[in-house]
């Protein structure tokens, strides 16, 4: 489904809703080595990545080799997040048992949620999407057409923007299946995506004040201990991953 008539950057969260722990899921949870996909979307999946390499342009910096780079950092960055596998992970020496949900706690959740997690390896991969090889600043001062159809962050809302569009084909129906079983599973991916893509404008001053404002919010002395407050700090978890990855590139001797 296409979002809602509006731009991009009118999508951002102040705070994207993680699920609850949830043990039942937890014990039945499958290891994802054993997970086969079918041939079909196995298929769709190589095609909407050639697409995406083929989006982008053949830029010194800003190019697939780059998203490729940053793609990998991500993983990278994910996996040293040790996912639980049980309810109870260990015993201490003590004699008492440590438990899954501390560790969804202790991160706030996104060991908990693979679609989270696929959502910020897929915005990796398409957070360059077209880009222009130069500075939102200056596609503004050069009068590119993306300024008439964005009020800022240009060449991230339009990556979001042909990227999905793209998800959306009919071609990928399989693959956007195996992606979202429902509509509110589509809301929610599409929820990390944006925010994903859009914290990597590191430049824009009204998304660095409501990252500050965010932070302060979250970890300040008087913040409380609920949910909202715990997918709060996830959101700042997730955009800052994306945001390390994204400048590390230019921190790599190949």
């Amino acid at each position: 489904e296409q979002p809602k008539a509006g731009t991009v950057i009118d999508e951002v969260q102040e705070v994207v809703e993680l699920p609850a722990f949830d043990p039942r899921l937890n014990l039945n949870a499958r290891d994802p080595t054993t997970i086969e996909l079918s041939a079909m979307v196995l298929t769709q999946l190589r095609e909407y990545v050639s697409l995406i390499a083929l989006m982008y342009k053949n830029n010194p910096f800003h190019c697939f080799e780059h998203a490729s780079h940053v793609t990998m950092s991500v993983v990278k960055l994910m996996s040293r997040i040790v996912a639980p596998s049980d309810a109870v992970i260990r015993n201490t020496k003590d004699g008492t048992a440590e438990y899954a949900v501390n560790l969804h706690d202790h991160t706030y959740g996104i060991t908990s949620d693979p679609l989270t997690q696929f959502a910020c390896i897929f915005s990796a991969l398409i957070h360059d999407v077209d880009h222009q090889g130069v500075s939102n600043a200056q596609l503004v001062a050069e009068g590119s057409p993306l300024g008439q159809k964005y009020s800022c962050s240009l060449a991230e809302q339009n990556s979001v923007d042909l990227s999905w569009k793209l998800l959306m084909d009919d071609q990928f129906e399989d693959l956007r299946h195996i992606i979202c079983e429902t509509q509110e599973e589509m809301t929610h991916f599409r929820h990390l995506v944006v925010n994903c893509v859009l914290a990597t404008d590191i430049m824009d001053k009204d998304l660095i004040a409501l990252r500050n404002k965010r932070w302060e919010t979250a970890f300040s002395e008087n913040s409380a201990n609920t949910k909202t407050n715990v997918d709060r700090k996830a959101t700042i978890v997730i955009e800052h991953l994306i945001q390390a990855s994204d400048v590390a590139h230019t921190m790599q001797h190949w």
